[in-house]
């Protein structure tokens, strides 16, 4: 190592192997986030310009907030890369890329537990959901789940910062990953692939647990309390947007960190990585306004004229 030039800079070669396909994959991502811009950045909109849906709908905003901000941390650099071949970045904007991602990624994957509470409250306990769910508690447990998210992704990033890189510098990927830049690493990694398999997977097993225990119960309760199946009907509607999201953004994320191993397949962690970074932020919007007739509602009323069909679901 003492005979090794410190690497202060890398190269991102981003989807090298389909520079044929670079003009279609342009377009398609960029038509992608466009849509996830103006989707969630809509969903915002009404929200904040309806005062009755401020505390019904406090934990979608802060799905779409997330979902911007997440898509606009990869994709624009991602966009550039099908313009330049390489792109170089210093390891300082390295980290920053890296600790933006992963903080935006765990709030959503908590805020999504949250979600899935505030759903039981909703189904099981409607008499009290006001008084369970005030507008304190929402935005108690929406700056819980903030707060989670940086401190978590604080941690991984300052332990990567103390790492030293000489020699290779190429990363195979279209943003700058935790894996494939810990792959580069001169000096050991044991302690940093240790936090990525623990910490990481607490933070992504535990509020799938919730998850997991918030339907339970309500699937429980609908089966032993509710007697008709229209009754059950209605309340299996409410849950299926967000289950929908759940599963969108558990199953290739699952499939990216449960792994221990930092060696893997490149192109498999890329295309995987596309789903929840680019796929998932733009179906969101469309997914909760096709399911929720209060935000269908409330988009009519905003723009004027009838962009979506009015029957109830």
């Amino acid at each position: 190592m003492e005979n090794q030039t410190e690497v202060s800079e890398f190269i991102l070669l981003g989807l090298a192997k389909l520079q044929k396909l670079c003009c279609f994959l342009f377009i398609l991502f960029l038509l992608l986030y466009v849509a996830s811009v103006l989707g969630n950045g809509a969903i915002m909109a009404v929200l904040l310009a309806e005062p009755r849906l401020h505390t019904p709908m406090f934990f979608l905003g802060n799905l779409s907030c997330l979902d911007i901000s997440y898509s606009t941390v990869t994709v624009p650099k991602m966009l550039a890369g099908f313009l330049s071949k390489h792109q170089i970045i210093s390891f300082t904007s390295c980290l920053v890329q890296l600790h933006f991602f992963h903080f935006l990624g765990s709030s959503e994957v908590i805020l999504l537990a949250v979600m899935a509470y505030n759903r039981y409250v909703a189904i099981c306990n409607p008499l009290r959901y006001m008084l369970v769910m005030n507008p304190q508690v929402c935005l108690l447990l929406a700056a819980a789940t903030w707060t989670t998210g940086f401190l978590h992704t604080l941690m991984q990033t300052v332990m990567t910062s103390q790492l030293h890189f000489c020699g290779r510098k190429r990363v195979h990927h279209f943003f700058y990953e935790i894996k494939p830049l810990l792959s580069l690493a001169c000096s050991s990694t044991r302690l940093n692939l240790s936090l990525l398999n623990i910490v990481t997977g607490t933070i992504a097993l535990t509020p799938f647990i919730i998850t997991l225990l918030s339907y339970l119960y309500i699937i429980s309760f609908l089966f032993l309390k509710v007697q008709s199946w229209e009754g059950r009907r209605k309340a299996f509607s409410t849950c299926t947007s967000h289950l929908t999201v759940v599963a969108l953004l558990y199953v290739p994320v699952l499939f990216n960190y449960m792994p221990h191993s930092v060696r893997g397949s490149s192109e498999r962690e890329m295309i995987i990585t596309l789903i929840y970074t680019i796929i998932t932020p733009a179906l969101n919007p469309l997914i909760y306004t096709l399911r929720n007739q209060e935000v269908k509602t409330a988009l009519r009323k905003a723009l004027g004229r009838k962009l979506l069909p009015g029957k109830n679901e």
